[in-house]
């Protein structure tokens, strides 16, 4: 603003320019313009009043020169002017010598640059002007004043700006040093918390105070040294945690006087319980944060494995149980390993965190409508129950003894009371509950409850469990009747709705043999109604509920599992179970191998390990398994082979399915008709069909069924015995490890058969049978059936595309013809004549 200042100032100095000559012949008054001025004498009398003398001198003459001379002095000035504004905005660049370049980050040099101002000699100017303009002393003070002000201003300006705009190298190394100086404290955090673990772990009793110091690390604002504190704690508590619970003196037992060595275990006790308390609290609070998730669940799964039986071990257990089915496969799987191992280690807390433990998962498998992962659940297949527990142990020799000495003490107490000895009977009683406070004591830090203790958490461990394992089915068997209720078939995208149901039925297997006989008929309801969900009543394959193929067969083993185990008490019919392993044997699909494994399973214990069966049911199931035998693959085959000898050998009856006669199996009297879509084994008259497949299974690609196949048609048991000492599922098994390494081998027969003439060389003859794969086949017709497929849905989409494209198409015709429509409507409007 200064220097603007200056340049009006220098600009008012300078005379104006001459206005055009007019001679006095050219300026014309009217009689208008004289009248305008008598008339108005009040304002236009200031021109009466100018220095006209002062006004020529400034401006329109210069005294004692000629025109010639006034016009070069006017165009001297004019260029003067001009040069000196020329100066003010030129800028100099500075000499490379006087000051080095600056380079950039981004590698452009540059040279400092500054603005020259012009120094005007004011004499030089007061000579040349001094004919013009005439300054006075007291304005050439003040015009040096503000010069003199504005440098100042300008010189503050600049150093500011210096100041607040630093150079992008000092910037550069200012984040340097900030990044030097964050290393450097985080050298020294991590020393610091070395040095106190040390400590502590060479003398917890003298250091114990450092707890608290190492416990502010994990509140720093460092993420890096958080983790370290938290795992350096870990270790820490891990190792200095006594082996046993914990517990502060009360209020009484401080006002007692003890040794200053109870003092220090007392305050060494105290400080540890305060510092534990306050390091499990972080934990759990980190725990929310996704940042330190993972470093949070392996201290707390790490903390409840080593020190399970220490205080606070309900914080610990919530923590983990509530990430036991998290959709992270690093946590789940740490939580649950976590879990097992509380299972089966019990002697470390004596059995009561596998109580809680187990009550914990109930409740949360009931919080989360049984919709959790499957780890969750199969966690308590690794529980184990001693079954012997709480049996009462007759020994006379101890007996009698224990009464002696009951005696013994009852002829003393007597004695004593006798004596009246009041001094020895109070010092007596002060002993007796000093033993018993003592006994209790130790009864509570020891990892061996007595037997009563382990048989009542024995038993609140199995009503936890088989309560997880009912509420499961519960929910299995409503929702799927809703499901049912609802849409009328299984809902769409309902696939998964049970993940529990698998590790449940597992379960329920496993401690079948546990269940109360009160609960065994719900049980055995609640299986009816979910293998059920297979098929309809009437073998039909449409889904009622949403069940797979493998779930249904296992609850056809959990039921007979549950009912050999309790065969002596109950007398249940399972002629229902059988009539859906008979359905679902047609609805197997081949998939994985542990579905493979789960029908050997209900092969063996439905069909193998039962008494002898009835005539009619017998038979349906060996028709039904040879014609299995034939869709599916070897190991498949094998396994339902196995099962239809077995039949053959129990029920001697059957083999007349053998015979290649017009009566079929028939042997006396008048049998049913076959029916092969019979719904019931009972009903579907198996024994007036003839086992032909056989025939076929003979010619099998893989030897060992072919050899199998051929033994039954003969029923020759001295051959291939080997495969009536091995199960359906070892068979399944063998054969299925075998087929990964097995490559069949074909022999090729020469054909004596004259070829037509003008006839190439037949297809079957090119074909290499050595060539020939299972695997390659099965991959083959998969691509060509995904082929299909996708031709089909490419197909159906283009139509949907055609269908959109015509609907667009008719939109923007619509769109047109509205829009015509209205302009049409405007211009009749225009048109219409105005009233």
């Amino acid at each position: 603003m200064g220097k603007s200042k200056g340049k009006q100032r220098k600009q008012v100095t300078l005379p104006p320019e001459l206005p055009p000559e007019i001679t006095e012949d050219e300026i014309e008054v009217s009689d208008e313009d004289l009248q305008f001025v008598d008339e108005n004498t009040d304002y236009a009398g200031f021109v009466s009043r100018l220095d006209t003398h002062s006004i020529t001198r400034q401006v329109t003459r210069v005294e004692g020169l000629s025109e010639d001379a006034l016009e070069a002095l006017y165009e001297k000035r004019r260029r003067k002017a001009l040069e000196q504004k020329e100066n003010e905005k030129s800028v100099v660049q500075v000499d490379p010598l006087d000051a080095l370049p600056v380079k950039t980050l981004d590698g452009e040099v540059y040279y400092r640059t500054f603005s020259q101002i012009p120094e005007v000699a004011e004499n030089e100017e007061g000579n040349e002007d001094k004919s013009i303009v005439k300054l006075t002393k007291a304005e050439r003070r003040a015009k040096l004043k503000r010069s003199k002000k504005e440098a100042k201003k300008q010189g503050k300006e600049l150093a500011k700006t210096e100041e607040v705009q630093p150079t992008q190298q000092e910037a550069v190394l200012a984040e340097v040093k900030e990044d030097l100086m964050v290393e450097e404290t985080f050298e020294t955090k991590k020393c610091k918390l070395a040095e106190l673990g040390m400590a502590l772990l060479a003398d917890p009793e003298s250091n114990i105070k450092s707890l608290k110091e190492m416990l502010q690390f994990a509140k720093d604002g460092d993420h890096s040294i958080v983790k370290l504190g938290l795992l350096s704690l870990l270790a820490v508590f891990k190792d200095i945690i006594p082996g046993y619970r914990i517990r502060l003196p009360t209020e009484k037992e401080l006002e007692m006087k003890v040794s200053k060595e109870v003092k220090k275990m007392r305050f060494y006790e105290s400080t540890l319980l305060s510092a534990y308390k306050g390091y499990l609290q972080k934990l759990l609070a980190l725990d929310k944060q996704p940042i330190f998730h993972h470093v949070v669940v392996r201290c707390i799964c790490t903390l409840l494995d080593a020190v399970p039986h220490f205080n606070f071990r309900e914080s610990l257990l919530g923590a983990v149980v509530r990430n036991i089915g998290s959709s992270d496969d690093v946590v789940r799987r740490l939580c649950c390993a976590t879990i097992k191992s509380l299972f089966t280690n019990e002697g470390k807390h004596g059995g009561e965190a596998t109580v809680e433990a187990v009550r914990l998962i109930a409740d949360h498998v009931k919080a989360h409508d049984c919709q959790l992962h499957p780890d969750s659940v199969e966690v308590l297949m690794s529980l184990s129950f001693d079954e012997d527990l709480g049996k009462p142990e007759v020994q006379v020799g101890n007996n009698k003894m224990k009464n002696k000495k009951n005696k013994k003490r009852k002829n003393i107490e007597e004695t004593n009371q006798i004596q009246g000895n009041d001094r020895k009977k109070g010092k007596r009683e002060m002993m007796a509950k000093m033993k018993e406070e003592v006994a209790a004591d130790y009864k509570a830090v020891a990892y061996t409850p007595d037997v009563e203790e382990r048989k009542k958490m024995q038993s609140e461990t199995l009503s936890a469990v088989f309560e997880t394992y009912f509420r499961i089915l519960r929910h299995t068997t409503q929702s799927s009747v809703a499901s049912s209720e609802a849409n009328g078939s299984t809902a769409p995208g309902a696939s998964g709705a049970h993940p529990l149901l698998a590790p449940c039925l597992s379960g329920l297997g496993k401690f079948s043999h546990l269940i109360d006989l009160d609960y065994i008929g719900d049980l055995v309801n609640y299986l009816k109604r979910l293998a059920s969900g297979g098929s309809n009543s009437d073998g039909s394959a449409q889904k009622v509920q949403n069940m797979t193929v493998s779930e249904c067969l296992r609850c056809c083993i959990v039921a007979f599992k549950v009912m050999r185990s309790n065969l002596d008490a109950l007398n249940v019919d399972l002629q229902d179970f059988f009539v859906q392993l008979y359905n679902l044997v047609l609805e197997y699909r081949p998939g994985s191998r542990d579905q493979g494994e789960v029908l050997a399973e209900a092969l063996k214990i439905m069909l193998c390990d039962d008494r002898q069966h009835d005539m009619q049911k017998a038979a349906a199931f060996v028709k039904r398994l040879a014609t299995f035998s034939l869709c599916f693959g070897s190991a498949e085959s094998m396994a339902a082979l196995v099962t239809l000898k077995n039949l053959l050998q129990k029920n001697v009856k059957c083999r007349n399915l053998l015979e290649n006669d017009a009566g079929g199996g028939s042997v006396s009297g008048s049998i049913a008709k076959y029916q092969p879509h019979a719904s019931d084994p009972n009903l579907s008259g198996a024994l007036a069909s003839v086992l032909w497949e056989l025939d076929l299974l003979s010619k099998h690609y893989h030897p060992t069924i072919s050899t199998l196949a051929s033994s039954i048609s003969g029923m020759n048991t001295a051959q291939n015995q080997v495969y009536l000492s091995i199960s359906p599922q070892q068979a399944f098994i063998n054969l299925s490890l075998e087929q990964e390494s097995f490559n069949p081998k074909f022999s090729t027969q020469k054909s004596n058969n004259k070829r037509k003439r003008g006839t190439g060389p037949s297809t079957l003859a090119s074909i290499n049978p050595t060539s020939i794969d299972e695997n390659e086949v099965s991959k083959k017709l998969s691509r060509h059936f995904m082929l299909l497929r996708d031709i089909k849905e490419n197909e159906r989409v283009r139509g949907e595309l055609d269908r959109t494209k015509s609907s667009l198409q008719l939109y923007e015709e619509y769109k047109k013809q509205t829009k015509s429509l209205k302009h049409k409507t405007k211009k009749s409007k225009k048109r219409l004549p105005v009233n």
